[in-house]
């Protein structure tokens, strides 16, 4: 299907904004404002997004629902708080959703490995910070210039995380981590 997605604002300026940079940064038709993007949906995708929305509210807070299992799972481990893994935080009312269950741990590399042997996909987002990327080289960015970004790259490892994920995987994951770091 792609990467459509959805933005929604109740601020008319940022609304406006938001619509100019879809369409390459027009303003009016072939009159660029800003650099944008190509970022439209065609009919199929607004028609499947469109569906997808009516569920939107349930699978945010399944996702909410899975995170609250991972941190109990993980808390009874004895592996978090001392500085072998630590999760993200949970809270009260609006915040994150968790599209991604990232956790940072120590050994992540050899972590995934494991995991991967195991059968359990995971996924490590944004192995290079910022700074280093190619794209902001004329910024002078250097290694050791943002110590806590680097040292977070090389730590965070995403763990599998969807509305339907049975407790018996999640339990699986937990359980496979808890024996890596035992061995």
């Amino acid at each position: 299907m792609g990467d459509g997605g959805l933005v929604t604002s109740n601020q008319q300026e940022l609304a406006d904004k938001v619509r100019m940079l879809r369409v390459h940064g027009e303003n009016s038709k072939y009159h660029h404002q800003e650099i944008g993007l190509n970022s439209r949906l065609d009919a199929i995708q607004a028609a499947v997004l469109m569906v997808k929305l009516r569920h939107i509210d349930q699978w945010c807070e399944e996702r909410i629902e899975r995170a609250r299992l991972y941190q109990s799972l993980f808390s009874a481990t004895g592996l978090v708080g001392n500085q072998i893994i630590s999760l993200p935080s949970l809270s009260s009312g609006k915040g994150h959703v968790f599209n991604c269950y990232v956790i940072r741990v120590r050994q992540r590399d050899a972590l995934k490995r494991y995991l991967d042997e195991q059968g359990i996909q995971t996924e490590i987002y944004y192995p290079l910070p910022l700074h280093l990327q190619p794209c902001f080289s004329h910024l002078g960015g250097r290694r050791g210039d943002f110590s806590n970004s680097e040292q977070a790259a090389s730590q965070v490892l995403a763990l599998p995380m969807y509305p339907e994920l049975p407790l018996e995987q999640q339990e699986m994951v937990v359980e496979e981590i808890k024996n890596f770091y035992r061995q």
